[in-house]
């Protein structure tokens, strides 16, 4: 069977490939009418990142069958507009309707973490399937994981010791493109690379820290412990940063957020980005291009995470039997200035 590309989907839709790439990479300057109809377009044809959702179109019972029904989004903290899941739950409060259900949300406050209790407004009699999100204390997840109900989780808990979740979970490639980042910062001769972020935040800081750590082992280059910074407070990191005799030729950050802080802080101690340390951060976050120097990242394809998200909770609800399932969606490496490239 032929493989489908980018310029087949915009031949069959008579539009430009650029176009149609902007719709599948999320990019700006799209009207969500064209969105939605390309990637309508790119799940039909069996697009690589969507083939599933055709191939499995038959675990889902038509939308006019389907009685209408709730799916909770349980967050803790704050999802501000330049969280890379702000546009994933966009598309799945667009999208789950035509299957019958709506996306509410419900806030996670330090009390309900504290005392073990749902949010007041919450009822889970009414409730068909659980999304969570920023939701990484594994104590409350697992007693959310006793309702009885479908639990998808967006990233999670740090499994650090080995212990997972009875639930579905999604994250972002955290891997690939750090070990990519790190080989080729080691080709260009930048081998004194450190860390930022504290691994224990969660899963997917977990995995990006690991990844790092993996590749300086395989490349044989020693990981000078003093350039592994674990806080992420701005306060407590400007210390850090501060109480360093020199700098690496290189930082990981675990996202664009803390990389942001990092560099602030930098310029405090009178340092500059890239010219006295290189700097890549994870999430492509809006403020990744617009800052100066604008920041090497890892670009999260949200469509494609909210179009999993849907099917996995969607699959569950069908067939609560099914075996666990931790899903990664593709990511992709960007180089800007913070890197000199």
């Amino acid at each position: 069977m032929k493989r489908v590309t980018i310029q087949d989907i915009a031949d069959e839709l008579g539009i430009s490939r650029n176009t149609v790439s902007k719709a599948i990479n999320n990019a700006d300057g799209l009207a969500d009418a064209t969105r939605e109809k390309i990637l309508e377009k790119a799940i039909e044809m069996g697009y690589k990142q969507f083939s599933y959702i055709k191939a499995h179109s038959g675990l889902y019972p038509r939308p006019e069958a389907l009685c209408r029904g709730e799916i909770a989004l349980l967050y803790g903290g704050i999802i501000s507009p330049a969280h890379f899941a702000t546009l994933m739950l966009d598309k799945l409060k667009r999208d789950l309707p035509r299957w019958g259900y709506d996306l509410n949300a419900y806030r996670v406050e330090r009390e309900n973490l504290l005392c073990r209790t749902l949010p007041p407004t919450f009822d889970p009699g009414q409730v068909s399937a659980i999304i969570c999100v920023e939701m990484f204390d594994r104590a409350y997840d697992e007693m959310i994981c006793g309702l009885g109900l479908p639990v998808l989780f967006v990233d999670g808990p740090n499994k650090r010791d080995g212990i997972g979740l009875p639930a579905d979970q999604l994250y972002m490639d955290n891997t690939t493109a750090i070990t990519r980042f790190v080989n080729d910062m080691l080709l260009r001769g930048r081998r004194r690379i450190g860390f930022i972020g504290d691994f224990e935040h969660c899963q997917s800081f977990f995995e990006r820290y690991t990844a790092f750590r993996y590749a300086m082992l395989m490349a044989n280059a020693p990981v000078e412990e003093r350039f592994c910074i674990k806080s992420i407070e701005r306060e407590r990191l400007e210390e850090a940063l501060e109480s360093l005799e020199d700098l690496p030729d290189v930082f990981i950050c675990a996202n664009d957020f803390v990389a942001e802080d990092a560099i602030y802080a930098l310029r405090k101690l009178g340092k500059s980005v890239p010219e006295d340390v290189l700097f890549c951060g994870f999430d492509d976050s809006p403020n990744s291009r617009i800052m100066t120097p604008t920041l090497t990242t890892v670009h999260i394809h949200t469509q494609v995470m909210a179009v999993t998200a849907m099917h996995l909770l969607l699959s569950r609800i069908e067939e609560p039997g099914l075996d666990f399932r931790i899903t990664h969606t593709e990511t992709e490496l960007i180089y800007r200035d913070s890197t000199r490239v």
